[in-house]
């Protein structure tokens, strides 16, 4: 019988088809699972470059692109408007990389063109790098003399649709700074010690995981199609892979890299493969972010990886918060603690700083501590370092907290501080850290309740809250999996693992290739961090060398308009085109800087008759949400709107130069980071607009 398998390109194409399109689609992947051939259609095309390459039709306007990989199997690779399908079969060459032994293809004529284009050169790109090097590496030695001719980053972009994916990748990570040796170290783990048979595309394939899905039967084909965007982000690439299903790692890992290269797919895909070898006797695998929205987008994503139950039962998603609110609830039993309203936090705060603690500022005035200022002292410094009396906060370090502080200043903060946890205990009332230093304490007199711990947007994480998660899981073997990147930081923790007994050291990986986000996009999103360098959770600077896209798609523009309304009624345009070629609702976001905001956003997507996304009314539609509130999420076309200096940076979020020079220049970052955060939430497309003047942190980043 036939046998099917789906290419990753397949999905992308098949989630950007009309309706009528899809269920055409569906008609010949039911003819397949039948094996009536007569009905399929499969052709060989004349002057086809490999001869492998099928063509399918699928309606008077369609085909899809199919490559026979022997023994009755096939991989569908795309689909297209029909001209456009013999264009790419005739000029596809599909072969068996020597060196990884996966499935690679290349577009040999937009090759030769280049080719013909460019001549010889002394100077190219990669000069410094010897044949033997790239063939090491896995680079083609017949394409070898065509990539000796990229003489700039522009001409290797060029090329990045026609060459094999991964040996673009290797020559964008030789190209963006990295060593031969280092670009070695990402393949190492994949790189094949037996002999690879160039004409066995079959073994090939099964070897290419990362791209190629081979379908089990009818209902699992079903599932993908009926969610194409999803089942696309569930697919691993190499060096994920290799990170996700490594047999056993000495103890903690931590797993760092850009936005959209893949941390959250891979710890998803370790919480499976560890909870697999689990017995039944109750051992669990936590698998835990920083907010019930992350939390709750995992557990979806976790479903649509495996349906096996016993593995879902042996993993517990729950955010970090309400983790530590079931530990403290369990021990306090009726005396349940109520989590404080931001506002009446700001009041206390604001009484606290009326006691009159005060400083001598940068230019010699004397001021009082304002509020914010205390809250972070309080969180930042006492909370973080688990100071018990004035004693212990007398003699701590205050690192990436500006101007030391005398010790009667120290005195005064602390009595500050101690107005507003007096006056919390007062009301039973309790901030979400002091519930997260709680519940640590009682973990630590507690038998650990996990196996394995794994931590998805770890560089958000406070202290305290490391010290839970610390608790709950004995030191060992695979016993801490952490996926964090410092560039995504938008809250105003700071920390060092190594201080919180958790050891990563010699344990560390980094993903560079961004496998979500357009070459465009990502220019644009990175451009707004200005080249800024991070602190890691492992104490160290975090850099984005070598940080890259491999796929070239539209360059994001930024939209002015007059006023609020027309930038209002260019968003529903633009929403509207967007559902009408097909994309799915709910692969389509809408992000803005405010609460506020995001209320009249969904208000005026509702009155255009736009299905919005809310999950209390079990409403499936286009997501809307604040910049934090998309933190982890991905869509395949994202609007990033409100972007004027009205609005960015938040002037609520930023303390002022003249209070706190040091903490200006923190707070600065982290509107940058949260912008960076949300416009790397886009995959194919990404719209921007603003009302009056844009805003300053989008300068350069065009």
């Amino acid at each position: 019988m036939a046998k099917l398998a789906l290419a990753v390109e397949f999905l992308a194409a098949y989630a950007k088809l009309q309706p009528p399109v899809r269920r055409a689609v569906e008609t010949v992947f039911a003819k397949f699972a039948q094996h009536t051939h007569a009905g399929l259609h499969l052709e060989k095309l004349t002057g086809a470059r490999d001869p492998n390459i099928r063509t399918i039709r699928v309606n008077d306007s369609y085909r899809g692109v199919v490559l026979a990989l022997g023994d009755d199997q096939y991989v569908w690779y795309d689909v297209k408007p029909h001209d456009d399908a013999i264009t790419y079969a005739t000029t596809r060459v599909f072969s068996v990389n020597q060196v990884l032994g996966v499935l690679e293809v290349r577009d040999q004529s937009g090759l030769e063109a280049f080719d013909q284009a460019h001549p010889p050169t002394r100077s190219g790109l990669f000069e410094h790098v010897k044949t033997d090097e790239l063939v090491r590496l896995g680079v083609a030695k017949e394409l070898v003399p065509t990539i000796r001719k990229i003489e700039t980053y522009e001409e290797l972009d060029s090329l990045a649709t026609f060459l094999p994916s991964l040996q673009c990748d290797v020559l964008n990570g030789l190209a963006s700074g990295m060593s031969v040796h280092e670009v070695y170290e990402e393949l190492s783990a994949r790189i094949l010690a037996a002999d690879i048979n160039p004409d066995d595309l079959l073994a090939a394939a099964r070897r290419t995981p990362e791209r190629i899905a081979f379908v089990t039967g009818p209902v699992e084909l079903e599932a993908i199609l009926a969610h194409p965007f999803d089942a696309w982000r569930t697919f691993l690439h190499p060096t994920q892979h290799d990170i996700a299903y490594r047999p056993e790692y000495s103890g903690s890992l931590l797993v760092t890299g850009g936005a959209g290269t893949g941390k959250t797919v891979t710890g998803m895909h370790r919480a499976v493969f560890l909870a697999s070898r689990l017995p039944d006797d109750g051992t669990r695998v936590l698998l835990t972010t920083y907010t019930r929205a992350l939390a709750d987008a995992l557990a979806d994503q976790l479903r649509r990886l495996t349906d096996d139950p016993a593995v879902l039962n042996r993993i517990e998603v729950i955010s970090v918060d309400r983790l530590a609110r079931r530990i403290v609830n369990s021990r306090r039993g009726g005396k349940q603690l109520k989590i404080a309203e931001n506002a009446d936090l700001r009041t206390l705060w604001t009484e606290a700083a009326a006691l009159g603690p005060s400083f001598v500022n940068h230019v010699g005035t004397v001021t009082a501590f304002s509020p914010a200022f205390l809250e972070r002292e309080w969180e930042q410094v006492v909370l973080a370092q688990r100071l018990d009396d004035v004693d212990q906060y007398l003699a701590a370090p205050r690192r990436g907290r500006g101007d030391a502080l005398r010790a009667t200043q120290r005195q005064q903060v602390w009595a500050a501080i101690q107005h507003v946890t007096a006056q919390l205990s007062r009301r039973r009332e309790c901030t979400y850290l002091q519930l997260a230093d709680e519940a640590s304490r009682i973990a630590e007199q507690q038998p650990p309740a996990y196996r394995h711990v794994i931590v998805d947007e770890g560089q958000d994480l406070h202290p305290a809250q490391w010290r839970l998660l610390r608790a709950l899981v004995a030191p060992g073997p695979d016993d801490m999996f952490l996926l964090a990147d410092p560039h995504q930081r938008i809250y105003d923790s700071q920390v060092s693992l190594a201080g919180l007994g958790i050891d990563v050291r010699g344990r560390s990986r980094r993903l560079t290739i961004n496998y979500r986000t357009t070459h465009e996009i990502l220019r644009m999103s990175v451009g707004v961090l200005k080249g800024t360098t991070a602190v890691g959770l492992d104490g160290e600077a975090d850099s984005l060398r070598g940080y890259r896209s491999l796929t070239n798609g539209h360059t994001p523009r930024l939209t002015g308009h007059t006023d609020r309304d027309a930038e209002f009624h260019a968003l529903i345009e633009r929403v509207g085109t967007w559902l009408e070629q097909g994309v799915e609702a709910g692969a389509i976001g809408v992000a803005a800087r405010t609460g506020q905001l995001v209320k009249k956003i969904t208000a005026v997507l509702r009155e255009a008759h736009i299905d919005v996304h809310d999950e209390q009314r079990a409403v499936q539609g286009v997501r809307v949400d604040t910049m934090h509130g998309m933190k982890g999420l991905e869509f395949q076309c994202l609007a990033v709107v409100g972007l004027d200096d009205a609005v960015l940076p938040a002037p609520h979020a930023v303390i002022s130069a003249a209070e706190d020079p040091h903490g200006h220049l923190q707070d600065m970052q982290r509107e940058r980071c949260l912008v960076f955060v949300a416009l790397t939430r886009a995959r194919d497309m990404l719209y921007l607009s603003h009302s009056g003047q844009p805003s300053t942190l989008l300068r350069g980043a065009a």
